[in-house]
C-alpha cells in the first residue's frame, strides 16, 4: 500500500531540512519556505517511506515546487496534487518534474508551455574585481515602473506570458520587493542598464531571479560588469549564489560562465 504525503509538522522539520540539504541548490525554495512564518507553511508536505525516512517534499500553491528521490515519493505527491489544482507552474529538478507530470497528466489540464531543461548554475568563488563603467546599488521606489516593465519583458521572453495581464498587482509586488531590498540595478551613464532581484535563500545559497539587460544595451559588457559586482556583494552574506536559466538562452549562459558560475544540475518547468 502506498504511503501518503503529509503536512510538515514540528516532528518532521529537522528531517526535511536534512533531506533538502542533500541538494541545496535545487531545493532552496522549499528550504526558504520552511523558514517563513506564514500561511505558505500550511501547503508544505513531505513523504516518508516505510522506514520513516524522508524521500520527498513539496509546496502546493500557485507554483508547485517539488523534491523527490523515489518513484513512491513522486506518486504520493502526485496523488496529493489533485486536492489543490490551482497552480500556474510546476517546477522541479528535471528528472522529478517529468515523472510527476506522467502521474498527473490524465486528470490535469495540459500545459501551455514546457521548459524542458533549465540549467542550474552556482557561484561560490568571488569574481575577480576589475575596472567597471557600471555602478550597482539597490533599486529605489521611484524606479518601480521601469523595473516592472523590464521584469515583465524578461518573463514574457523566458516564460511566454506578460505577468501584468495575469496579475493586476504586479507593479505593487515589484515595489514591495524594492522596499524589502530585494531588487538590484546597474547604471551606466546614469541610465538603468541591468536588473536582477534576490529570491529565496537558505543557509547554503541565495537564488537570483529576473536577470535582465534591456535589448538596446546588450553586447557592451554591461551585464558582466553589473552581475559580477552584485555577486561580490552577495557572497559577503551567503556561501553561494545560484540561479537557473532556459537552455536556449545562450547569451545568459555565456554571461554566467564568464563570471564563474558552474552548472550543478537542471530544472524543468510546466506552465499552465
Amino acid at each position: 500500500m502506498m504511503l501518503r504525503a503529509r503536512g510538515i509538522g514540528a516532528q518532521d522539520e529537522l528531517a526535511v531540512r536534512r533531506y533538502l540539504a542533500q541538494n541545496p541548490y535545487e531545493n532552496v525554495y522549499l528550504d526558504w519556505l520552511l523558514e517563513q512564518d506564514q500561511p505558505a507553511r500550511e501547503r508544505l508536505f513531505c513523504y516518508r517511506d516505510e522506514r520513516d525516512t524522508v524521500r520527498g517534499a513539496a509546496f502546493f500553491g500557485r507554483q508547485v515546487v517539488l523534491a523527490a528521490d523515489s518513484p513512491e515519493a513522486i506518486a504520493a505527491l502526485a496523488a496529493l496534487a489533485r486536492e489543490f489544482g490551482e497552480e500556474r507552474t510546476i517546477v522541479a529538478p528535471r528528472r522529478v518534474a517529468h515523472k510527476f507530470w506522467e502521474k498527473v497528466q490524465d486528470w490535469h489540464v495540459p500545459p501551455r508551455l514546457v521548459r524542458d531543461r533549465q540549467p542550474l548554475f552556482v557561484l561560490k568563488a568571488v569574481p575577480v574585481a576589475a575596472a567597471s563603467s557600471v555602478a550597482i546599488r539597490l533599486a529605489r521606489a521611484g524606479e518601480a515602473g521601469e523595473i516592472a516593465r523590464n521584469s515583465a519583458a524578461m518573463i514574457e521572453q523566458e516564460l511566454g506570458y506578460d505577468p501584468r495581464r495575469v496579475s493586476g498587482d504586479f507593479v505593487d509586488n515589484v515595489l514591495h520587493m524594492i522596499e524589502q531590498g530585494m531588487w538590484w540595478v546597474g547604471l551606466s551613464a546614469n541610465r538603468l542598464c541591468f536588473f536582477c532581484h534576490v529570491g529565496p535563500n537558505s543557509a547554503h545559497t541565495v537564488q537570483l531571479q529576473g536577470v535582465w539587460t534591456p535589448p538596446a544595451l546588450r553586447s557592451r559588457g554591461l551585464a558582466t560588469q553589473a552581475l559580477a559586482q552584485i555577486c561580490r556583494q552577495l557572497l559577503t552574506r551567503y556561501p553561494s549564489v545560484s540561479l537557473y536559466v532556459n537552455d536556449f538562452n545562450e547569451a545568459a549562459i555565456a554571461l554566467y560562465r564568464a563570471i564563474g558560475f558552474m552548472e550543478k544540475g537542471a530544472l524543468a518547468t510546466y506552465l499552465f
